[in-house]
């Protein structure tokens, strides 16, 4: 009798199956074709039965730019094969410019003179920075950023963070508006001051903002080194009727649950307003049996019923005592969970739903783009965080210290749900002043076995983007040298390590590693790649695949080589611009 069940349900089984199959290929998707350039009219959507290849559309025109085809990524990672490619599922292509040969120079374009500037710190006390926000001078102190606070209404970016030093007392919190991320205006106030008098938030910590019908509700955490005091940290609120000013609220506390069995490591509140269901969902850091953790509560708008929902996410594979600065957000039909681990990185997971179980984290960026949180104006997505310092600028051993200049990334969402990191649009579209190379042409091959061969290529000027491709077939290492002091045993590298499957930012030619992020390449296959840099802050993309904060003191006016150490590479399409 069991083997007669047996069998009939294989055959249930294999009639499902066959059924599922002949459904599926009837099913037809649809395939969308972004020109992916601002201002860039419509293509026709396309729809494909499944298992059929696509049929090419003609192929689009844009001043100035050559097309080289449709992608299966907005940054050039994987191109689609109109003969071989088979639609399995709603997708979108992404046309990939080339910028046209006879693109013209800039004339007369006026750079700023370093060649007097002779230090770092003479160096950057001269940037005038746009694009990586700084406080303004208090007297000769010059403060910093620390832990943005984004958040966006009606065409404005508003970028609340904790300031360090200068005017600010205790980590009080800042703000700095934007509608474009060239332009920021800086409020000379503090938002919301820590208390002067001691007490629970003798110091301001992490929190957010968020509008709970005609109110703007700002949580924050409250820090005290009073050892008298119960807990360390507290969750606590302050109201306003505007988004410039807010009221501390008297007595409204979240404190530790005491599942946690700890009292000092609860913080960094980030709220989230469900209309449609009138609550606020709110994400609080902490640890539990000193495994770091995300915690979830729901809060009514009234404030007055607070429930304490579980851990939603805990990460034991790393040392990490607290996943800082978290957040929770949706692109698509996926939901994401993103955090930044001390004097780590910045990761993020992925789930299906917004309290469901959500994957095993991923690093996003290397440790200098720190306390990165998610803020969207309902077409872009970006991360917006700041750029670490050094302790000391002169300093070839280290990037270390707490704050340092504002900066924001675009966020990229993959076909298969996967984040990635871009420069924002506004800033590579305002980097449109075209620079001559310190070569001719737009291709430098370089062959290497041992040592380092080097070729001058580019100016780090005081705010400049270069942009290119790479092919290489070695094994060693290639990529960005930027001169420090004329001696090459002192150049600041990044590197695009093949073995290591990574891209490092290093010290002293490669002696002293800083900072690097996960980049797995293919030998023989062109790659894109974009470098943004302002003052001493740079970021280094590889168009859809890895994305690297860097900072490099004391390069301004100097020449930047591209090189090669065991390995033969081909860099072409290259390109130098600043900025108006």
């Amino acid at each position: 009798m069991r083997r007669i069940s047996s069998i009939i349900m294989l055959i249930i089984m294999m009639i499902s199956s066959v059924f599922s199959n002949a459904c599926k290929s009837f099913k037809k998707y649809t395939v969308t074709f972004n020109l992916n350039y601002i201002g860039a009219s419509q293509v026709e959507p396309q729809l494909v039965k499944y298992g059929n290849i696509i049929e090419a559309p003609a192929d689009p025109n844009r001043d100035g730019y050559k097309f080289i085809g449709w992608f299966k990524e907005a940054e050039n990672a994987d191109k689609w094969d109109f003969t071989k490619d088979k639609v399995t599922h709603d997708i979108t292509l992404y046309a990939y410019w080339c910028l046209a040969s006879d693109e013209p120079f800039a004339l007369n374009t006026q750079h700023k003179d370093f060649s007097a500037l002779l230090t770092p710190e003479a160096q950057e006390s001269a940037y005038k920075y746009l694009i990586n926000f700084l406080p303004s001078l208090n007297g000769d102190i010059q403060p910093y950023v620390g832990d943005p606070m984004p958040y966006y209404e009606n065409g404005v970016f508003y970028i609340y963070y904790l300031k360090d030093g200068g005017n600010s007392y205790n980590h009080s919190v800042y703000l700095t508006t934007t509608t474009d991320f060239l332009h920021f205006a800086e409020v000379d106030e503090p938002v919301l001051e820590a208390s002067r008098s001691g007490g629970q938030d003798e110091w301001i910590g992490t929190g957010s903002v968020v509008k709970v019908k005609e109110k703007y509700y700002f949580f924050y955490t409250g820090h005290t080194s009073d050892e008298s005091y119960e807990y360390k940290e507290k969750i606590m609120l302050a109201v306003g009727d505007d988004p410039y000013h807010f009221k501390k609220v008297d007595g409204f506390q979240i404190t530790p649950p005491d599942k946690l069995g700890q009292k000092r490591d609860f913080r960094d509140p980030q709220a989230y307003y469900d209309s449609n269901k009138d609550k606020i969902y709110m994400t609080i850091t902490a640890s539990k049996n000193g495994v770091a953790c995300v915690l979830k509560y729901t809060i009514n708008p009234e404030l007055t019923s607070i429930k304490y929902n579980g851990i939603l996410f805990s990460d034991s594979s790393e040392t990490f005592w607290n996943l800082e600065c978290s957040d929770c957000f949706k692109i698509g039909d996926k939901w994401y969970l993103t955090y930044s681990a001390q004097d780590d990185t910045l990761w993020y997971a992925m789930s299906d739903k917004r309290f469901g179980k959500y994957s095993e984290p991923v690093r996003l960026e290397g440790k200098l783009f720190y306390a990165a949180k998610h803020i969207s104006d309902g077409k872009n997505n970006y991360m917006v965080g700041w750029a670490r310092r050094g302790e000391s600028l002169s300093s070839m051993q280290e990037i270390s210290a707490w704050g340092g200049n504002l900066e924001c990334q675009q966020l990229i969402q993959k076909n298969d749900g996967t984040l990635a990191l871009a420069p924002v649009h506004t800033v590579k579209n305002a980097m449109n002043q075209r620079q001559k190379l310190l070569v001719d042409g737009a291709e430098i091959s370089l062959k290497s076995a041992n040592d380092y061969n080097y070729k001058e290529a580019f100016t780090a000027y005081e705010r400049f983007m270069i942009t290119g491709k790479f092919r290489f077939s070695g094994d060693g290492s290639f990529g960005l040298a930027f001169d420090y002091d004329g001696n090459k045993a002192d150049y600041k590298l990044i590197s695009i390590d093949p073995q290591s499957n990574c891209v490092r930012l290093s010290f002293n030619e490669g002696n002293s590693d800083i900072t690097e992020i996960a980049a797995n390449l293919e030998k023989n296959r062109d790659y894109t790649f974009t470098y943004i840099q302002e003052g001493s802050v740079g970021t280094f993309y590889i168009g859809g695949i890895a994305a690297l904060t860097v900072r490099v003191y004391g390069v301004t006016g100097k020449p930047v080589s591209l090189f090669a150490q065991n390995n033969n590479v081909v860099f072409s399409d290259l390109r130098e611009y600043t900025m108006e």
